[in-house]
């Protein structure tokens, strides 16, 4: 029997899990990736607004990256909120796409993209040990006000562990793989 505290403790940790893999994409690497240039926010038409919403972004080549105004009037408003970004690209615009071309990372940036890829993951382990600590918290709230058996409440609070360490594990296999990423040259 699947307790309705797991299904949605389940559900948060899925969450959690998505949350640092949507932050790890942002995260430049060696390559280039359109997720690369999310964060960058465009003033365009009185507001300001994600690069998205403004332009097409693709990755051609495996160190450029092309961003195609859907408005040819905000190619240098989108090329310079791309350097202004604290990403440190230096876009070129040819008055139709901006070209920006991803520079190899130095060793040093290298291992303070890994701090912060580290940084992410461990905010990741924290949310996900919360809603455990929440949903056992819950469970012994139930127990002792009789609406869930004593055994019922034990086997539920191991069920939690062994789930809280399956997307525990889910989130440091994202730490593996982006810190390899980050790292190679």
């Amino acid at each position: 029997m699947t307790h309705k505290l797991l299904v949605e403790a389940e559900d948060r940790m899925k969450k959690a899990v998505e949350g640092v893999r949507k932050e790890l994409t942002g995260i430049r690497s060696g390559k280039a990736s359109p997720a690369l240039l999310d964060s960058v926010r465009v003033e365009a038409y009185g507001q300001v607004v994600p690069l998205i919403q403004v332009g097409q972004v693709s990755a051609p080549e495996p160190r450029l990256l092309v961003v195609q105004p859907y408005d040819r009037s905000l190619v240098k408003v989108v090329a310079r909120a791309i350097m202004q970004s604290d990403l440190g690209l230096n876009p070129t615009d040819d008055g139709v796409v901006v070209r920006v071309p991803i520079p190899t990372l130095t060793e040093e940036r290298r291992r303070d993209l890994v701090k912060l890829v580290s940084r992410f993951v461990e905010e990741g382990r924290v949310h996900i040990r919360q809603i455990r600590h929440e949903v056992i918290h819950d469970l012994k709230k139930q127990g002792k006000e009789g609406t869930l058996p004593e055994d019922e409440e034990r086997r539920l609070e191991t069920e939690t562990q062994k789930l809280t360490d399956r997307y525990i594990m889910v989130v440091d296999e994202l730490l593996k793989k982006k810190t390899a990423e980050v790292m190679e040259v």
